[in-house]
């Protein structure tokens, strides 16, 4: 017997409970008493309690008025009550079961009947917190594995990044060097703005490497290009951002997500002008405005095979002369109020850094 059971005997006679507890002494419980309704719920308070036993006729406070505090309280509320009491008429049965009692022993009573389904209910509750308790062990170890998994497949996520980027980088390492540098002024630009979490943050950290990932499928003697493009070349050049759309947009993934919006978007402005899609304000997802500005401050400072790197003095005045017609105004003046960050910036990712750590 598990001596750790404690049995709360409420009983307004004195005899009873010693008729009671001398039963209950031969399976060596742990008992205690009450000889009132309001005395068993101080005792509730202040005592670890494993099944009550509870007469019907008490003065004041009656049991089953006892019972319904217990059964409002959700500190009491799954402790078994057995009703022991003389009253045997059917309406005091059924009321008994419908305050909450599991169980109904008329006196007078014989020993092994109460022994047997204390013994019983006791079982029964302590099965009950054992299943609770591994039920909740259980829900604990699913929402771990679940975390296991989502972080798992963060970083299958990334390594797939990673290989597109690669994949791009091929293409022209200048084009390498420049995918570098979009994201970290990315990140920083997502970093002063009000409305990106750190989680935006990092989101747009890993997807900007693959803005361009669509001129993969753009004929490499066009990437390679050193002149200026024919009005039907630059429409050929423009299809990398719904290239990289058709081949993104099938994954379900939060980061591969993120990647397409901004691969297709990152060309659009503010004002309407951009493409593909002519979109306007704020019907350019976020992310991809923030990547529109980072990608063409480093096109400017940067050299190209078809341009001189621009002064960064210019390259800001342009960002100015640009806030609210290729860029949404409150990234372009978190970018003018942070220049010297973004200059530094550039600066230090000028030299060929890995992205992913």
């Amino acid at each position: 017997m598990d001596l750790n059971y404690y049995v709360l005997i409420v009983d307004d006679v004195a005899e009873n409970i010693q008729v009671a507890m001398n039963i209950l002494k031969e399976d060596h419980y742990n008992l205690a008493f009450a000889r009132s309704g309001e005395e068993a719920l101080a005792l509730l308070e202040t005592n670890p309690v494993d099944l009550v036993l509870l007469d019907v006729m008490m003065p004041g406070m009656d049991g089953f008025e006892v019972c319904q505090r217990m059964k409002q309280d959700p500190r009491f509320m799954d402790i078994p009550v057995i009703f022991l009491t003389a009253r045997v008429d059917a309406d005091s049965i059924k009321k008994g079961f419908e305050v909450g009692g599991v169980d109904y022993i008329t006196k007078p009573f014989y020993a092994e009947e109460l022994l047997a389904r204390v013994k019983t209910h006791l079982e029964l509750y302590h099965a009950k917190k054992v299943l609770e308790q591994n039920n909740l062990s259980l829900q604990t170890k699913l929402v771990e594995q679940q975390k296991r998994w989502e972080t798992e497949l963060e970083l299958s996520q990334k390594e797939i990044i990673f290989m597109l980027m690669e994949l791009v980088e091929s293409v022209s390492d200048e084009t390498g060097n420049h995918i570098r540098r979009v994201s970290e002024v990315s990140r920083l630009l997502a970093q002063y703005h009000p409305a990106l979490t750190a989680e935006d943050e990092d989101m747009i950290y890993y997807a900007a490497p693959l803005h361009d990932v669509g001129k993969l499928a753009v004929p490499p003697e066009l990437i390679h290009k050193t002149g200026k493009y024919t009005a039907e070349e630059y429409e050929q050049m423009k299809t990398h951002t719904t290239q990289a759309h058709r081949f993104l947009q099938i994954y379900d993934r939060k980061y591969i997500k993120a990647a397409d919006v901004i691969a297709y978007q990152h060309h659009e402005k503010w004002d309407g002008s951009g493409y593909p899609q002519g979109l306007k304000g704020e019907d350019i997802h976020l992310y991809a405005r923030v990547v529109a500005l980072a990608d063409v401050f480093d096109a400017l400072v940067n050299k190209r095979s078809y341009k001189d790197a621009w002064p960064f003095e210019e390259a800001i005045d342009y960002i100015r002369e640009q806030k609210g017609r290729h860029f949404d105004p409150t990234i372009a003046d978190i970018f003018l109020a942070h220049q010297d960050e973004f200059v530094d910036l550039m600066k230090q990712y000028q030299v060929h850094k890995p992205i992913i750590q």
